[in-house]
């Protein structure tokens, strides 16, 4: 097994690029020909540190750390989100970058994978500091994103006002309006409509679809989420909205349950006021063991990565994993699934969502004609099922996991890429 030749990244088996490497080299032996190019998968293209010092209101200045990763771009611009969070490292960013590759290729987007970030808890901040970092980090940066270089989108922590300033900041540094150089914005900056419910409606759709495959009825099936902002809380709404069972809820405030169903809608609204879920009236508090533990048909980690762990993945009571979360399976864990019988859906096609809108939003702003939420919402549905369904013949073909068929399906196109075009010079 590969481990890594780079210097600046842990050996940490659990790290997010180690955990990135051993999904590469399980889908090395279906590579065919094309495995003589796996190597440029376990490395980035470019990854680019940088420091942001900004004014903080009381007169002091604060040093915070950026990175943005380029993983690979052989199949056109990089594509990737933003997020802010104490826990920024720079392989965690390049393990998500890597990640981007794979799910834009999965879904065949063209676009390569990036990713960035700064290491900064943002409830720190006010509204003006946070505006600081967002505006001198997209000038930091500056030199390698664009509408045809690397596009940045919202994710942990960030939102489409972060969006807006660095749409904004960019385009002040190059003297002209460039709507493409980020996704994710507000509607009145060429935002898309139907991208802020987008990631959460993909992994809606990729549990429908699958639960159908496997003869399990969403009509009344137990759905059980973790996280339950933009991606948790939106697929959670829509299962209630099909008539699932929504028994389970975890967010940062703590995990809580109404075996009866919890009424989505109004913890949604409760949420949003700035309450903590576990206040909310009609369900209970319990602890994260016993959450994990909860019986459910379906489940969704919607949070962080490496949340279901190879102990977590022995407790579980569940038929179905689907992945809102950027690598929240551990390798180990999903082995463990695996031989229990639990589907997992894979986060690089569970949670395409939210890229395949904001392609929309990129071709939209490129063309200045933009899509009702009908269409929006039909386009994404046609690219998540088409998707889907290569996954699934991919892994009944190979008989391996719907993860490594995913793999295999991406890794193919962009090293047939990488083969087509060559190396320069």
């Amino acid at each position: 097994m590969t481990t890594t030749g780079l210097s600046y990244v842990p050996n940490n088996p659990n790290s997010p690029w180690q955990i990135y490497l051993q999904q590469v080299d399980r889908v090395t032996p279906h590579l065919g020909h094309l495995a003589r190019w796996v190597e440029t998968l376990k490395r980035c293209k470019r990854v680019l540190a940088v420091d942001i010092p900004i004014n903080r209101d009381d007169g002091t200045v604060a040093h915070f750390e950026g990175f943005r990763a380029q993983h690979n771009l052989s199949r056109g611009p990089g594509k990737g989100g933003v997020r802010f969070h104490p826990d920024v490292t720079i392989d965690e960013v390049m393990a998500l970058s890597a990640w981007m590759t794979v799910k834009n290729a999965a879904v065949n987007l063209p676009y390569g994978g990036a990713k960035g970030g700064i290491r900064v808890d943002p409830k720190t901040l006010t509204r003006p500091e946070l505006e600081r970092l967002t505006r001198r980090y997209t000038s930091e940066i500056g030199l390698i994103i664009g509408p045809d270089k690397d596009i940045p989108a919202p994710d942990v922590n960030t939102n489409d006002q972060i969006m807006a300033w660095m749409m904004d900041t960019y385009s002040m540094n190059v003297g002209a309006t460039a709507t493409g150089v980020v996704t994710g914005k507000p509607i009145a900056l060429g935002g898309s409509l139907g991208r802020r419910e987008a990631t959460g409606r993909g992994v809606y759709i990729a549990a429908r679809e699958t639960a159908y495959a496997m003869g399990l009825d969403i009509k009344g099936a137990r759905v059980v989420v973790q996280g339950f902002g933009n991606v948790g809380g939106i697929a959670a709404r829509l299962f209630k909205a099909a008539g699932a069972i929504v028994v389970g809820i975890q967010d940062v405030s703590g995990a809580v349950v109404n075996e009866a169903g919890i009424n989505v809608d109004a913890a949604l609204e409760f949420v949003a006021q700035g309450n903590k879920l576990t206040e909310y009236i009609g369900v209970t508090p319990i602890t994260e063991d016993e959450f994990w533990a909860l019986k459910s048909d379906i489940f969704i980690p919607a949070a962080l990565e490496n949340q279901l762990t190879a102990t977590r993945a022995k407790s579980i009571s569940t038929r179905l994993v689907v992945e809102g979360a950027n690598g929240p399976t551990t390798p180990q864990a999903d082995d463990i699934l695996h031989d229990r019988g639990i589907t997992v859906v894979p986060d690089v096609i569970a949670n395409a969502g939210g890229v395949t809108v904001s392609y929309f939003e990129w071709v939209q702003d490129f063309s200045s004609f933009f899509w009702t939420e009908a269409e929006i919402n039909d386009r994404l549905e046609r690219i998540m099922v088409e998707a889907l369904k290569a996954v699934v013949h991919t892994a009944d073909k190979h008989k391996v996991s719907l993860r490594t068929a995913a793999f295999i399906i991406a890794c193919t196109r962009v090293l047939a890429a990488r083969e087509l075009r060559g190396l320069y010079p």
